[in-house]
């Protein structure tokens, strides 16, 4: 009998709540008819546990409760899987709050309990009856002014999980038609059951998970609901994440944000995916974005069928220069990424196979999301690091449809990767660069996305650009001629080549690009 959770204790109780849940997980899974009725709820738990143990496994043996506690809620927010992982997730992260810096005793327990559940119910943004949240907050009303040792609060916690979980087939209707008991209730329950396992040294004990009271009508209604689950990870501060909840919240439903400390789990379900990823590109950085076609709602796409691929393009002309090479074109205005949906409908039109080209450093975490989307409805898709359109422009040279797509997708990449990029810029700012201090009237001279030339000449810095672009083994030269270039620039260009790199070929397009004079490209 355990007097103290200490973090020893803290690991075999992540590693048996984990192990349960493995065990558990088909039951559970047989459940899940809300908030959708995807069948994966008890795989979600399990995955999220998981997460945090692997996490705990990371740590030294010695290490001390703030960092255990630390290493277990970290875990479970970066693993956390569904609705309700995401919920389990942040009530952990209430208990992490007061036993990270607790000894560790039945007082530590109950705060820790309401805590969670105080957490955790403020991570939703519409709260439910019959949900992973009653339970928390019976357990927590249940234990808040009892008194005893650690094993008195666990038993009487895992008790109140057990009946609380219970009263959940009568508290939601959808539970009700279908004679079953809150799938994500019965995780966590389970989780519960576990710790007390482990704070009284009795592993014989087993949640008897109650079965469904009949066959389940996990179909709902043709077009009900939501579309997509969209799940991501976001960097960013409190204050965006509070305006970020706001716009989710009008997009769909079943919205959930946990996290703290400039790292967040955004979890909603939306009809309009690209929606629901470019509010998190707004508001901070997403990453780890995954999309999932919610089973029954009778919204589906057909890809077009064949091997395709989508550029995005600043501008009319550049983006007729992308078309001419077989490319479907999303165009953009200079400065500014196209949306999730522009990049989504051109892949559908693209094929059932396709490479995007986001020629941006800006736009390719758009693209990212577009991809995710349209993987999610059976499109094969791969998104290439194209930093530039020039660098589009040579990926789309080598673009064979009638190789397999992941050697298309191969030569395209290193056909971009070997093409250095730069441009030139008239400067109508002050600007501090790596270079130097930059004035209105300065010609900036950029290569591979670094600051490398300040010059006062148009024509003599971009001369300077390309002769230290070129090198002995480079057999392309791509110039992109600007909207706002002057007369002879270009020509001034092909000429020197001409005169000191005759080996070299070189391709002149009218780009129409605005504020860059000339965008060049070395192969």
């Amino acid at each position: 009998m355990l007097e103290v959770l200490d973090p020893q204790a803290v690991r075999r109780w992540s590693r048996l709540a984990a192990e349960n849940l493995g065990r558990a997980r088909e039951e559970i899974d047989a459940l899940n008819v809300f908030p959708v009725p995807d069948g994966d709820t008890g795989t979600n738990l399990h995955l999220t546990m998981l997460s945090a143990v692997e996490a705990l496994e990371g740590l030294p043996g010695d290490a001390d409760a703030a960092a255990t506690w630390r290493a277990l809620a970290q875990g479970a927010l970066l693993g956390a899987r569904g609705n309700s992982g995401v919920i389990v997730s942040q009530a952990l992260r209430g208990l992490a709050e007061v036993f990270g810096a607790a000894e560790g005793r039945g007082t530590d327990l109950r705060r820790g309990l309401v805590r969670a559940a105080e957490l955790a119910c403020a991570a939703v943004e519409r709260p439910v009856e019959g949900t992973v949240l009653s339970v928390l907050g019976a357990v927590a009303a249940a234990v808040r002014d009892l008194s005893g040792d650690l094993a008195a609060v666990v038993r009487r916690a895992a008790e109140e999980a057990r009946t609380a979980l219970r009263r959940t087939t009568g508290q939601l209707d959808v539970l009700a038609r279908n004679g079953v008991v809150d799938a994500g209730a019965a995780g966590l329950a389970l989780i519960l059951e576990s710790l007390a396992a482990v704070v009284t040294d009795s592993y014989t004990e087993r949640l008897d998970i109650p079965a469904p009271a009949h066959r389940l009508t996990l179909e709902p209604a043709r077009g009900e609901g939501p579309s997509y689950e969209v799940m991501y990870l976001l960097e960013a501060d409190a204050t965006a994440v509070g305006a970020l909840r706001g716009e989710l919240d009008a997009l769909g439903d079943s919205l959930v944000v946990v996290g703290g400390e400039g790292l967040w789990n955004v979890h909603v379900h939306v009809d309009d995916a690209g929606a629901a990823i470019e509010a998190g590109i707004r508001y901070g950085r997403p990453y780890r974005i995954k999309v999932t076609h919610l089973a029954g709602t009778g919204r589906t796409h057909r890809a077009a069928r064949g091997r395709g691929v989508v550029a995005v393009a600043a501008g009319e002309a550049l983006g007729a220069v992308f078309e001419r090479s077989g490319a479907v074109v999303v165009r953009r205005d200079p400065g500014t990424s196209p949306s999730a949906a522009a990049v989504l409908a051109a892949i559908r039109r693209a094929g059932s196979e396709v490479v995007v080209l986001p020629n941006d450093s800006g736009t390719r975490e758009v693209a990212a999301a577009a991809a995710e989307i349209a993987r999610e409805e059976g499109t094969v898709v791969s998104v290439l690091p194209t930093r530039a359109s020039v660098q589009g422009l040579a990926a789309l040279a080598v673009h064979d449809p009638l190789r397999r797509f992941d050697d298309d997708v191969v030569a395209m990449t290193e056909a971009a990767a070997h093409t250095r990029y730069g441009h030139v810029w008239v400067a109508d700012r002050v600007v501090m660069t790596s270079a130097g201090l930059v004035r209105p009237g300065d010609v900036l001279g950029v290569i591979d996305g670094d600051a490398a030339i300040i010059g006062t000449d148009l024509t003599e810095t971009a001369l300077e650009v390309v002769g230290r672009m070129v090198s002995a083994s480079s057999e392309l030269v791509t110039l992109l001629e600007g909207s706002d270039a002057p007369a002879g620039l270009l020509r001034a260009v092909q000429d020197w080549l001409a005169g000191e790199r005759p080996d070299i070929e070189a391709v002149r397009y009218e780009g129409g690009q605005g504020g860059y004079p000339l965008l060049i490209g070395v192969e």
